[in-house]
């Protein structure tokens, strides 16, 4: 027993328990976010007798007179200054963090009032945040810092929410304050838990599951195993080919394979029952890399055999145009598998309501979540319903289903809301990473550096299943040529399976990785030639109405030339400084499905947005809001933003490939236009109980149409970015110039651009995710992350170019801002100490962990 005090209420705990659990299981202070339980990721921060303090480190036996504070218990001004100056710096994206940081930065300021920048990244050290890059977290904090000594808050427009406007993002009040809810947030009665047993090899036959001891544990509501699932085993984003259970007679793939789910009224006893399924096993040779897995004679990970997929991107004569060129270079690259590391674990309620099954979820597609778990439940789509609530980061890693499906199935077989987590170590286990990249590249030049022709071989690892190791491996062959004006490309690229955890999609989708190659073997030819990296990106750069190596004509907004120009002055000024450009594309592309759609529906005089598209963090309903107030000319107030769901809102597709501001923005347009023309001569008390629709479709040319000038993607993102030293070799300053077309809230355009150079910073410098014979061995905490007082200055440059007519101009930012860091920090170190490095991260440098 101990008695304390929690935000001014004083309580006592009989069992003995972590305070965080005690904190959200008993008190429901859900400000105290769960996000890794190790002490490593900071979410879970509190004050503890004014001190900041992990609550998932405390017993709460040891708190016996402690007075504990959570974001729940700040005064009314302070919580006030802490939403309008998190919400001015811009500091929120996907929010996970953010109650963490804001109790950090309290325990700061009660102590020193007024503090310097490198006081609050010093006191924030011990805080992750994967989404902003740190630079506005620190303004926000200066700024609460302000408003806390002056006693005043600004005030704000709060209703002048047009294009191009930087707003405050509309859910910053309910990620400062904690009350917004993740999954993880949701208590109901009745409540189960749920966890997986996962494989105990990463290749075996399961000969046998023993479940009666387990299911005879008091507390235990089931134990099911694959004879339990009503409908298909196998799911899969595109193909499938991943096994929601291992059944008896068949094999496992990697350690992630779940055996077993068990469910009970507790997760401790979820955790105890786990140790008393048995499982029978007759292990076999995992297959450990790319190299094993096309040996001749090679194990099969699956019975369709090794390959996933073969790329072969084409055009024009590479092999003739290297063998004439004047200057040839050629070099081989390796970039490893990499962890998104987002800050809040996977995790889904579900729950039955009548004949329908419910889904509560975090994840990059309410449909997508839908489509995958309607046929393993044998239910047709409208039976499964899925809601977003809010997702504390994706980058990719929340594509593909994890627990969704098998949280969805413990309640329809039980008739109990289940809520199933993975704990940090599964989620670092079990959902697909970076695919780690092997690479052969040639590129020729003539005399003045002009390209005239690159070929390339690419090697990828995309784990035991499919995910989207077909796509991602696409996408890296078809931007390995670089945003460049020339015609001979060649490339071959090969994706095999292996017993090692998946890989699929990370900000980037493979571009970031045979980025890394090309932008290299362009600064050594500079250095060849004679001429500056950036000269030679000038001389070659795509240019309006030109045409890129995949031979599409680009239009009036493409912006690369600006962003050489815009990081030319701070290039010249520079002593050792490394540079990289990038191109991304926006929309999915290649002649594939890709809709955005969108239902504007009016009620009681207010605008209701209705789009199935997933907000990760990246600002979606704050973009479509701006839109609605600039195409109706409507105050902030009459547009109300809805959360995504397959209900009411309309599929809009996968929050993937940049293509969500884009895509939907433009559905939500063309909705408005409707609404905009009904408008006339009306006020929308007269409209009430009416909806208005819009949809886009985007028109793209498949890989190797017979078309002169295929259009692969509807628009690209293009960008430049130049990594500068200092004596010490420690990174100075990172400038990012970025063509968005229309910055739609530039503000927030410059968070996603710091928060990608930050994420890439570490890609490039010290994040590894180590596997020994297919186990990953990484701890959150030994991930590598960037930490709040170990960045440089990032400079943001938004490049603004009209002429792309979707959106009005705006083009998706959220992946291109990763994408040429890595190799822009390879040529400073070069520049340093003369040493070329061609795989990453980079060894050598004063990043290099000892």
């Amino acid at each position: 027993m101990a008695t304390f005090t929690v935000n001014g209420r004083t309580v006592s705990v009989e069992k003995n328990q972590k305070l965080i659990r005690y904190l959200r299981d008993t008190l429901h202070l859900t400000s105290v976010k769960d996000g890794c339980s190790e002490g490593a990721c900071g979410t879970c921060t509190v004050l503890i007798d004014g001190k900041p303090t992990r609550a998932c480190i405390p017993q709460t036996d040891k708190l016996e007179g402690k007075n504990i504070i959570t974001v729940e218990g700040l005064s009314d001004f302070e919580k006030e200054a802490w939403v309008y100056a998190f919400g001015e710096a811009g500091a929120v994206q996907c929010g996970f963090c953010i109650p963490g940081m804001v109790m950090a930065g309290k325990g700061l300021l009660d102590v020193n009032p007024d503090p310097t920048e490198e006081e609050i990244a010093f006191a924030l050290r011990t805080n992750i945040c994967r989404c902003t890059g740190y630079v506005k977290i620190i303004a926000g904090v200066k700024l609460a810092a302000k408003i806390l000594r002056e006693g005043k808050i600004p005030q704000q427009d709060q209703e002048n929410w047009h294009y191009g406007q930087s707003v405050h993002r509309l859910d910053v009040r309910e990620k400062v304050l904690g009350y917004g809810k993740y999954p993880d947030d949701i208590y109901m009665d009745g409540m189960i838990y749920a966890s997986a047993v996962r494989s105990a090899y990463p290749r075996a036959i399961v000969k046998a599951i023993r479940t009666d001891k387990a299911k005879a544990l008091p507390g235990v509501v089931g134990v099911f195993t694959a004879a339990d699932i009503p409908g298909k085993n196998k799911v899969g984003h595109i193909m499938k080919d991943w096994n929601t259970m291992i059944a008896v007679g068949d094999m496992t793939h990697y350690l992630g394979d779940a055996i077993a789910i068990v469910a009970a009224e507790t997760m401790e006893i979820v955790e105890e029952a786990k140790k008393l399924v048995e499982v029978d096993y007759e292990p076999l040779t995992p297959v450990r890399s790319p190299n094993e897995a096309m040996a001749e004679g090679a194990p099969l990970v699956h019975r369709s055999g090794n390959l996933l997929a073969h790329k072969h991107v084409s055009r024009g004569d590479a092999a003739g145009a290297i063998a004439r060129s004047k200057h040839v270079i050629h070099g081989k690259f390796s970039t490893p598998y990499t962890e998104h590391a987002f800050l809040e674990p996977e995790c889904a309620v579900s729950y039955m309501d009548g004949d329908c099954v419910r889904i509560l979820s975090t994840d990059q597609g309410a449909y997508d979540t839908q489509h995958e778990t309607a046929p393993m439940l044998d239910l047709p789509f409208e039976k499964v319903k899925v809601q977003n609530q809010l997702v504390g980061g994706g980058f990719g890693g929340k594509e593909d289903v994890t627990v969704q499906h098998l949280s969805a199935l413990v309640a329809y077989l039980t008739g109990r809301p289940c809520k199933m987590k993975l704990t940090r170590a599964e989620s670092i286990l079990i959902h697909p990473k970076r695919h780690p990249m092997d690479m052969d590249f040639t590129l020729g030049c003539d005399e003045n550096g002009i390209i005239q022709g690159v070929k390339a071989t690419v090697i990828a690892d995309t784990g035991a299943y499919a995910s989207l190791g077909g796509p991602v491996l696409e996408r890296a062959c078809t931007h390995a040529a670089g945003p460049y004006n020339y015609q001979n490309f060649e490339i071959d690229g090969y994706a095999w399976y292996t017993n090692n955890p998946p890989a699929g999609a990370f900000r980037g989708f493979g571009v970031t990785q045979t980025c890394f190659a090309i932008e290299s073997l362009m600064n050594q030819m500079a250095d060849e030639i004679g001429i500056s990296p950036w000269e030679i990106r000038y001389r070659n750069a795509i240019r309006p109405g030109q045409e890129l190596p995949n031979g599409q004509i680009v239009g009036p907004e493409t912006g690369l030339v600006e962003t050489l120009e815009a990081v030319k002055p701070y290039y010249d000024k520079a002593k050792y400084v490394g540079l990289a450009c990038a191109m991304k594309n926006s929309g999915v592309g290649v002649g594939l499905p890709d809709t955005g759609r969108c239902r504007l529906v009016v009620t009681d005089g207010k605008v209701h947005i209705e789009a199935g598209a997933s907000c990760i963090g990246q600002g979606l309903g704050t973009v479509l809001v701006q839109v609605c107030c600039e195409m109706l000319d409507l105050p902030r107030s009459a547009i109300v933003y809805e959360r995504s769901n397959t209900y009411d809102a309309p599929d809009s597709g996968t929050t993937s490939g940049s293509r969500q501001t884009t895509i939907t923005g433009e559905a939500c347009r063309r909705a408005c236009v409707e609404l905009k023309k009904a408008l006339e001569g009306k006020t929308l008390a007269d409209l009430n109980g009416t909806d208005y629709y819009g949809e886009y479709a985007t028109k793209t040319d498949p890989l190797g149409a017979d078309v002169p000038n295929p259009i692969s993607h509807i628009a690209y993102g293009y960008a430049t970015q130049m990594c500068e030293l200092g004596e010490d070799g420690k990174i100075l300053r990172i400038v990012a110039a970025h063509d968005v077309g229309k910055a739609v809230n530039p503000r927030s355009v410059e968070g996603q651009i710091e928060g990608g150079v930050v994420m890439s910073m570490g890609f490039a410098l010290t994040e590894k995710y180590p596997l020994v014979d297919c186990k990953p061995t990484a701890k959150f905490g030994t991930l590598g992350l960037f930490k709040a007082n170990q960045i440089p200055e990032v400079k943001a440059i938004v490049v603004e170019k009209p002429g792309l007519d979707v959106a009005m101009g705006a083009i998706g930012i959220g992946e291109i801002t990763s994408i040429p860091t890595a190799p822009a920090i390879a040529d400073a170190y070069y520049r340093f100490d003369g040493v070329r490095r061609y795989s990453l991260p980079l060894e050598g440098t004063p990043y290099t962990r000892k």
